[in-house]
């Protein structure tokens, strides 16, 4: 899927970091969601690296990335962490300064990359996504059904690994073929790659750590932002599906304004999978934002 690409494994503090990087022009960081990895852009970053340097990596706990053992207080898989490592990636690669397209919960990865550090992150988009503590906060039961898996995940071990662990496969297809265009929206090639992941060893830990962090410690992070009045400084532009469920509950640009001083966005005629879903239109939307590297 990845032809022209090149594969790398770099390790950040005994964590093996994996991905793909090809193009060249600007430097443009790609990060996927869950329970997926890299190959959600198998559509788009072929495309995107006719006129960009594109690195697509898999988030810690994902793909074939490490899967660090379970802390107390989730910090190995806190969005700082994550952050961390995607920022470790690009400056192995030499990119510096580069811009940032990211899907669920690679965007909640993104949004702490651009707070934390500014100074590297040029450009931001963000997929069908809310701020994740307006998310929390604000949650409705139309939400809590549609999203259930945000609440199995945090339950406490081992429950809801040993479920994951019984059947990988089935989770990964339960999960993503419930929401608006069902399994026909995903490549076999992409749908093989995620089931393999979701069978690797670890992964049931890890995404479920992944979780909560975001419901425990990214939520104190967040908290801090909100607190300080510390809002993102790029540009923003925050894109989601119609059919999703995060635009029907959740004022999205509300939420994005209050959080970001230059935001703008827009629905896209398809479900929550929008680089599988509609990689035509994102593929627009993403060459006319990137086409300036700046802030400005």
């Amino acid at each position: 899927m990845f032809e022209s690409f090149s594969s790398f494994d770099i390790t950040r503090d005994g964590v093996r970091l994996h991905g793909r990087a090809g193009g060249k022009g600007a430097p443009l960081l790609l990060l996927h969601g869950h329970p997926q990895t890299h190959a959600i852009w198998h559509r788009v970053a072929p495309r995107l690296a006719e006129r960009f340097t594109v690195v697509a990596l898999d988030l810690r706990g994902y793909g074939d990335s490490g899967r660090p053992a379970r802390d107390a207080g989730h910090v190995g898989y806190s969005k700082r962490e994550m952050a961390k490592d995607a920022l470790f990636v690009m400056q192995h690669h030499g990119l510096a300064e580069f811009a940032v397209l990211a899907h669920d919960r690679g965007a909640r990865v993104a949004h702490r990359l651009a707070m934390d550090h500014p100074e590297a992150v040029r450009r931001l988009m963000l997929l069908d996504i809310a701020p994740t503590l307006a998310m929390y906060e604000r949650t409705t039961e139309a939400f809590a059904r549609a999203y259930w898996h945000w609440f199995f995940l945090i339950q406490p071990p081992p429950l809801p690994e040993a479920l994951i662990d019984a059947d990988p496969a089935r989770y990964v297809r339960s999960v993503m073929g419930s929401r608006h265009a069902g399994l026909a929206a995903f490549a076999p090639e992409a749908l093989a790659e995620y089931e393999r992941c979701a069978s690797l060893p670890g992964t049931a830990e890890a995404i479920c750590e992944d979780y909560r962090a975001s419901a425990t410690i990214d939520l104190d992070h967040d908290r801090a932002d909100v607190a300080a009045g510390r809002r993102l400084s790029q540009p923003l532009r925050v894109l989601w599906g119609e059919h999703g469920v995060v635009g029907r509950a959740f004022d999205v640009p509300a939420l994005w304004q209050e959080r970001a001083e230059r935001f703008s966005g827009r629905a896209l005629p398809c479900g929550h999978y929008i680089p599988e879903e509609a990689p035509d239109e994102l593929l627009a939307e993403a060459l006319a934002f990137f086409s300036s590297n700046s802030k400005d």
